[in-house]
């Protein structure tokens, strides 16, 4: 028995020892020239920069179809692309300048549309366009009021009253 454990721990202690060096080694630090570089790459890339980050439409009624524009300007030193732009539900649709390539120091417009029905109370919704700015993406926001229509709220009373006398 002496005599097999021996050469199994010999073959551990190898194995354990040869496998050591198959880490990754850590890449050295940037060099300041690295970090320069780096620098003046995102400093050259396209900013986008808004009129305004949020809109209000304040109060509205459930059912009305608002829309709002944001306007932009690159503000950056290379051209700005929107490559997409994507509501936060079904009843944000934005229109944008799908792939068109915007000059440094040019403006553009992101139309919002939001349709309030099916809505009532507080909303407040996002719209996520991806660009090829530094971060990669940018968020514009709108948020209303939504007043109730009395119909719609009976009827979504009611289907609450229902679903609770179920539970019940």
């Amino acid at each position: 028995m002496k005599k097999l454990l021996l050469p199994i721990l010999a073959i551990v202690s190898f194995t354990l020892v040869s496998c050591g060096d198959t880490e990754t080694k850590k890449s050295a630090p940037e060099t300041s020239a690295d970090q320069a570089i780096v620098s003046k790459a995102v400093s050259d890339l396209a900013v986008l920069s808004f009129d305004k980050g949020i809109h209000d439409f304040g109060v509205i009624t459930e059912g009305d179809r608002v829309e709002t524009i944001f306007t932009f300007t690159n503000t950056g030193k290379s051209e700005l692309i929107i490559s997409d732009a994507r509501g936060s539900c079904g009843c944000t649709v934005p229109e944008y300048p799908k792939n068109l390539p915007i000059a440094p120091g040019a403006t553009g417009e992101i139309r919002v549309s939001f349709d309030s029905s099916n809505k009532p109370n507080l909303q407040q919704k996002t719209v996520t366009l991806t660009t090829n700015t530094s971060t990669g993406r940018e968020t514009i926001r709108i948020k209303a009021m939504v007043t109730a229509d009395p119909v719609k709220q009976q009827q979504r009373d009611a289907a609450q009253a229902a679903r609770l006398q179920q539970t019940n």
